[in-house]
């Protein structure tokens, strides 16, 4: 098991909008379809994309997450660090196995699939309940907080063979 917070080979990302995501998102998939995609993290790259579909879809359809006062007090706080900062690789949710939910291995496929679905329901409408950490938000603030979590887990996928 790669300690993620230790990762060198990671790329650097900033994803300003939903349609740069899914054009390094689309290399990925090229690269996949190649078969020079690799992946410096622990996760399997559909594992990663349908991680990331699961968090959009918990804004949607409920989140397993129950947050003590006292950290949504402090989290809310640091809000606008989530959305307009870098997420840090490594950190896990207490009491929570695995550190994380929505880590099923899946196919590349079915993950990118899951990905692409979630993206297209995030692009119509915001989510209609509020988020579990950080309260209500705008259309654009979960946009770009789902858009800093991508950077973090895609920066670990790569799209050329390592030198």
């Amino acid at each position: 098991m790669v300690k993620t917070a230790n990762v060198a080979d990671r790329r650097k990302l900033r994803f300003n909008t939903i349609d740069e995501m899914m054009a390094d998102a689309a290399k990925i998939e090229a690269a996949h379809a190649a078969g020079r995609l690799r992946h410096s993290g622990n996760w399997t790259p559909g594992q990663l994309f349908g991680h990331l579909a699961t968090w959009i879809d918990f804004g949607f359809d409920g989140s397993p997450l129950r947050i003590p006062w006292f950290v949504k007090l402090l989290s809310r706080m640091m809000k606008k660090k989530f959305i307009h900062g870098s997420l840090q690789a490594g950190f896990k949710i207490p009491r929570v196995e695995g550190g994380t939910y929505g880590v099923e291995v899946l196919p590349f496929d079915e993950g990118m699939s899951r990905f692409r679905k979630a993206w297209a329901r995030m692009q119509k409408a915001p989510p209609a309940l509020p988020n579990p950490v950080f309260g209500p938000l705008s259309h654009e603030e979960w946009i770009q907080l789902h858009l800093r979590h991508a950077e973090l887990h895609m920066s670990f996928l790569h799209s050329e063979p390592a030198r």
